[in-house]
This record gives structure tokens, sequence and C-alpha cells, in this order.
């Protein structure tokens, strides 16, 4: 009698056991399709630039300055928690070149470079954040 209640409690130990892999392993699962979509993109605004202090080690936009040739495009991705813009020119003389409007958390903006030239933009809520696109 004591052998058979021995061997009820050693399986009904594994059996809590197993459930509890079980269900630990579907919570690991489910917190990754929960995270925010990854967007690709060639130039990223990352965290925390939102905050004067990245234009001191030029991360305000990854990478601050990008060389490609002409008729390729780039895609800025805001990766930040903040609203973000992409457009010409510096703040204090935009041009009309192009512009993003506001980018929301992991939005992305494409624009295409078909002229050679040095073109120059900045995010117009944060004068700070400064980058550049040189086209070949």
């Amino acid at each position: 009698m004591i052998k058979k209640i021995t061997i009820i409690a050693v399986l009904s130990v594994l059996v809590i056991v197993i459930i509890g892999v079980a269900f630990s392993n579907s919570s690991i699962e489910n917190t990754s399709e929960d995270s925010e979509p990854v967007v690709k993109g060639d130039v990223i605004m990352p965290t925390k630039v939102a905050r004067p202090g990245c234009e001191e080690t030029d991360r305000c936009y990854i990478p601050s300055v990008i060389t490609i040739q002409s008729g390729q495009q780039v895609t800025w991705v805001n990766e930040d928690s903040a609203f973000h813009s992409v457009t010409s020119g510096f703040y204090e003389s935009p041009t009309e070149l192009f512009d993003s409007g506001h980018l929301d958390p992991f939005e992305s903006y494409t624009l295409d470079f078909n002229e050679t030239g040095t073109f120059d933009y900045f995010c117009t809520l944060h004068p700070w954040m400064k980058g550049k696109v040189i086209v070949e």
C-alpha cells in the first residue's frame, strides 16, 4: 500500500513539473510575439535621441552621413518612442526637397535619390538631430 502511494505521489509530481515546463515555454514564446516589429533601414533614429546630447557623439541618426549611388534609395527607421522627421535642409533654413512628416515609433520613410549632390537633413521636432546623404 505504501509503495502504491509513493508511486502515485511521484507520478503526480512529474505531471506537475511537465505542465509547469510546458506553460513556461509557451509564455516565453508569447513575449517574442508581443514585441515591436523590426523594420530594416539604412539610417536609424535610435532610442533616446529626443533629448539633447546625441549630437555630441554624432549618433542622432545612425549613420549620420550615408553615401549612395544615384538612383538608389535611403530608408530611415524611427526606433525611438518619440516622433521624429526627416526634413531636407537645416533647422534655420529648411529646403523643400523632401519631408517625411512626423514618423511614429517604428515607422519608416523611404526616398529615391536620382540626382548627385549632398543633401542635408534634420528633425523638425528635435533640431539637434542632423544628417547628410551624399549621392555620387
